[in-house]
């Protein structure tokens, strides 16, 4: 297979995998009685666990090991694991629990534009006009999706407004923090260690085994196991690897793919009704993200920024 094609069919097929784990997510929560803590729980910590050991495996003992005995990777990668990836998972699955996938999706989305806003400010250099056009998009978008064209309230619980945009800011920060420990110790590495360092610090205020509730059935059992090896794993290593054959500009553009996924699978598989204007806003804040993550020599017309 052609490199690039298989980079392509990489970030496809892991970018789907995490619009489907939503979905699953949410049929966990509203058939079988699981909560976001012990979902995200058994999650972070399985998922860390398999990812640190596929990482040995591959020769990163170096890295694996070295990133404990630096203090400033010590400390980054603590900082990572808490507010990065258990602030992303958390947020995003809690936003799924009290709304929908769909929904939750599509709010997450909006942090390319939180990154875009944050870097203009730090730089501070204007937005070029096509970015300050998608924040624009990303606004209208973002009214859309929550009140469905009605004006006079929302059309999803405030709460699981609140969630997907706080997910939207986790997720920026999750983008932006380890930028550092990525090119010092690898990308397995750190998801790794970030991903059990989140589960373990969530273990302090959830308790997985003596939380009740559950229905456990052989399709419950499956579904469990879907969100933690394919919507997790085998997604995380499938987008990370697909770096090896495209930039990440190309990369980040395929990845749109995931909320139109979450959208479709919430629509037909699980039936979630979805207004005319939340679907346009949904589309805004797609064709926002498509926007952002053109590369510039695409758009040098519009300036630097």
């Amino acid at each position: 297979m052609d490199a690039r094609v298989k980079g392509f069919a990489m970030v496809l097929i892991g970018a789907s995998l995490w619009g489907l784990s939503g979905t699953v997510a949410q049929k966990l929560f509203a058939d079988y009685g699981f909560t976001t803590g012990y979902l995200v729980t058994m999650r972070l910590l399985i998922a860390g666990a398999v990812m640190i050991g596929v990482a040995w495996l591959r020769g990163k003992r170096a890295d694996l090991v070295g990133v404990w005995k630096d203090p400033r990777d010590r400390l980054g990668v603590i900082v990572f694991g808490v507010l990065g990836m258990l602030g992303v998972q958390y947020t995003y699955f809690a936003a799924i629990e009290t709304g929908n996938a769909a929904t939750a999706t599509l709010l997450q989305y909006l942090a390319p534009l939180l990154v875009t806003i944050y870097l203009a400010v730090q730089l501070r250099k204007m937005p070029r006009a096509l970015e300050f056009a998608a924040v624009l998009l990303a606004l209208l978008g973002t009214a859309l999706l929550v009140t469905n064209g009605r004006w006079d309230g929302l059309s999803v619980p405030a709460n699981a407004v609140v969630w997907g945009l706080v997910s939207a800011v986790a997720l920026a920060f999750y983008t932006l923090y380890p930028a550092g420990l990525l090119k010092r110790r690898g990308s397995e590495v750190i998801v790794g260690w970030g991903m059990l360092i989140g589960g373990v610090g969530l273990l302090l205020v959830e308790r997985p085994w003596g939380t009740t509730g559950q229905v456990w059935t052989g399709m419950s059992i499956a579904l469990v196991l879907f969100v933690i090896l394919f919507g997790t794993l085998i997604a995380f290593f499938l987008y990370l690897d697909s770096m090896r054959f495209l930039s990440p500009a190309e990369t980040s553009l395929l990845a749109c793919i995931e909320p139109l996924v979450a959208v479709i699978a919430s629509v037909v598989w699980l039936r979630v009704p979805l207004g005319l204007f939340e679907i346009v806003g949904g589309l805004c804040i797609v064709a926002t993200v498509v926007i952002l993550s053109l590369p510039k020599k695409k758009i040098a017309s519009q300036g630097e920024f």
